[in-house]
Formats: C-alpha cells, sequence, structure tokens
C-alpha cells in the first residue's frame, strides 16, 4: 500500500489513492481525454449475495463526456483470480449492470504507455508553461512533425527547454498526440488533433 492525494486535471481537484496501481489508473482517467468525472471510493455497496450480507468500496468511478458510467476496481493480476476476489467482483458487476454502469476490475497497463503517462502528468497545469507559444507550436505542429523539429522550428522565439514543455502539455491535454507505446522524445511524431491549431 502506497497512499496519497493525486491533483487531478480533469474535476481541478485532489483524488485519494490508496496503492501505485490505482494512482496509476487515476492518471490514466486523469489522461484520457473522454473522462470528465473522477470519484475515488465513491460509496458503499451493501446487499445479499452468495447467501450472504456483503459489503464493498470500488476504488474508482470514472464518468465519460456522454454520460456514460464506468466503475473500477483495482487489484494486481496475482490476486484476481482468487476465489473471494472473483466473488466480489462479480457480484459488484452485477449490480453496477442493474443501473447501465459499466464494470472494469483493472490490474495494470503496458509498462511505456504508463511511463510516458505519468511523465506527461508533470504538465498537466497549464501554470507550468509558456502559454504564448502554445498557439506557435501547434501551427508547427500541425506540420506532422517530431518533437525535436518543433523545437528547432522555434529556436528564434524560445529556446527548447520552455518549448517541449507546451509539447507535453498538449499532449497531455490532447491537442497533440503521439505514440504512447514508445519513448516521448526529440524524434517522437506529433499529430495535431482535429487537423488545426
Amino acid at each position: 500500500f502506497y497512499s496519497g492525494w493525486y491533483w487531478s486535471a480533469t474535476g481541478e481537484r485532489l483524488v485519494v489513492y490508496e496503492s501505485r496501481l490505482e494512482l496509476a489508473r487515476i492518471m490514466l482517467a486523469d489522461f484520457a481525454p473522454d473522462v470528465v468525472g473522477i470519484a475515488a471510493q465513491p460509496f458503499q455497496l451493501v446487499g445479499r449475495g452468495g447467501g450472504r450480507l456483503r459489503r464493498h468500496v470500488p476504488d474508482l468511478l470514472l464518468v465519460s463526456v456522454d454520460g456514460a458510467v464506468t466503475v473500477v476496481d483495482v487489484k494486481p493480476a496475482s490476486r484476481l483470480a482468487l476465489p473471494k476476489v472473483r466473488e466480489v467482483f462479480d457480484w459488484t458487476e452485477g449490480l453496477c449492470a442493474l443501473r447501465g454502469w459499466s464494470f472494469e476490475a483493472w490490474c495494470g497497463a503496458d509498462a511505456q504507455v504508463l511511463a510516458n503517462v505519468t511523465f506527461l502528468a508533470g504538465f498537466r497545469r497549464r501554470s507550468v508553461v509558456r502559454e504564448e507559444l502554445i498557439g506557435a507550436v501547434l501551427a508547427v505542429a500541425a506540420q506532422t512533425v517530431t518533437v525535436g523539429e518543433v523545437e528547432r522550428a522555434l529556436l528564434q522565439r524560445a529556446p527548447a527547454a520552455l518549448v517541449r514543455p507546451v509539447v507535453c502539455h498538449l499532449l497531455w491535454c490532447a491537442r497533440l498526440s503521439a505514440d504512447m507505446s514508445r519513448p516521448i522524445d526529440q524524434g517522437t511524431e506529433l499529430t495535431v488533433v482535429g487537423g488545426g491549431t
């Protein structure tokens, strides 16, 4: 267990987490452009299941832009097959289905994707970037160029040390996209989301 608070750009508020695995799922939800709401330990389920009274507090509740709700329980992969865990998750999934909600038992993500999202999370706050460079970065990136090419194209206007955070912020905000399965570096190809500036 490793608990703490994560500042979510999605809700512009702190979200509590109880483990590093839970923190990873929260960061991925915060990074997802279609997620508009994140709540940790959102409610307690109480009811009969498997012939006995059950109580369970799910780890997360995610709300999508289309209003869809997903209840998430986070567990290490090694524990997912345990009968007690499976019983609780099956019971929770059944209750969620009664409300028209989805249920997700989450045990991790691709290591490189998670490393990129963790890195980009450091740029989720707009206050860490030079806002006056946002338009210029988007204009240059519209040519479908690499991170390094954007930095070089704007060298007369600002050093790479100021341009790179803007690129990372725009990746976080989904105004730019890149292949998240590879490390983000100077050679990373960028695409402007929506094709415009």
